[in-house]
C-alpha cells in the first residue's frame, strides 16, 4: 500500500530541524527501499523549510501511522501536523526515476484537497515534467480525498495549473526540492 505523509513545521522550528538532520536521515534510510519519493518542502522566501513530503510503499494503515509518528522530527516537536493519507503511484515509478533528475527547474509539491466524486484520476498529458502523481485516499483505498503531486514547472502558477480549481476544496502549491543524503 502507498501513502503520502507530509510534515508540516511548527513555526520557529528550524533550529531544532537543523539539530536532528543526522537522525531524520538515519530514520529514513531504514525505509529506503520503500520510498517512492521524499524532500522539504520550503515557505515562499525558498529557503526557511516549512514541511517534510515522504511517499512511501508500506503493507498497511498501521506501519504508515508509526512512520509518520515516530520519526524523530516529529517526535521532538519540529512538526505542528501530519497529513497522513493512502496514495496511489499513478506514474507507476520513484522520484529517481524521473527523467529530470534531482537539479535542474522548480520543484513544487501540488496539494488539492476535495471531496466527493474523484477528480484527475488520469495522468495530465504533460506526464513528463511529473516526478509524482497520484490521488490521497482514505485508509480503506474507497474513498477519494485529493490529488497529490511533486511536479517540475517554471513558477507556483504554473505548478498550480496543474489540477483544476473548480474540483478541489482547496488547492496548496509548496516549494519542494529532493531529498535524501547528498553523495
Amino acid at each position: 500500500m502507498e501513502f503520502f505523509c507530509y510534515h508540516r513545521d511548527r513555526s520557529g522550528s528550524v533550529p531544532l530541524r537543523e539539530q536532528l538532520l543526522e537522525e531524520h536521515w538515519a530514520y529514513m534510510d531504514r525505509y529506503v527501499k520503500e520510498m517512492i519519493a521524499r524532500g522539504p518542502t520550503f515557505a515562499s522566501d525558498g529557503e526557511t523549510p516549512s514541511g517534510s513530503v515522504h511517499i512511501i510503499d508500506l503493507p498497511d494503515p498501521a506501519a504508515a501511522r508509526a512512520f509518520a509518528f515516530d520519526e524523530p522530527n516529529h517526535q521532538a516537536g519540529v512538526y505542528r501536523d501530519v497529513l497522513l493519507r493512502r496514495w496511489h503511484n499513478t506514474l507507476g515509478r520513484t522520484m529517481w526515476d524521473f527523467a529530470g533528475g534531482r537539479t535542474g527547474g522548480n520543484r513544487y509539491l501540488v496539494l488539492g484537497l476535495g471531496s466527493g466524486q474523484a477528480a484527475d484520476a488520469d495522468v495530465p498529458p504533460d506526464r513528463d515534467e511529473l516526478i509524482a502523481y497520484g490521488p490521497l485516499l482514505s485508509d480503506d483505498g474507497a474513498t477519494w480525498l485529493g490529488t497529490a503531486a511533486l511536479v517540475r514547472a517554471p513558477d507556483p502558477a504554473t505548478a498550480r495549473a496543474l489540477l483544476p480549481p473548480d474540483r478541489y476544496a482547496d488547492i496548496e502549491v509548496h516549494d519542494w526540492q529532493f531529498g535524501g543524503r547528498r553523495s
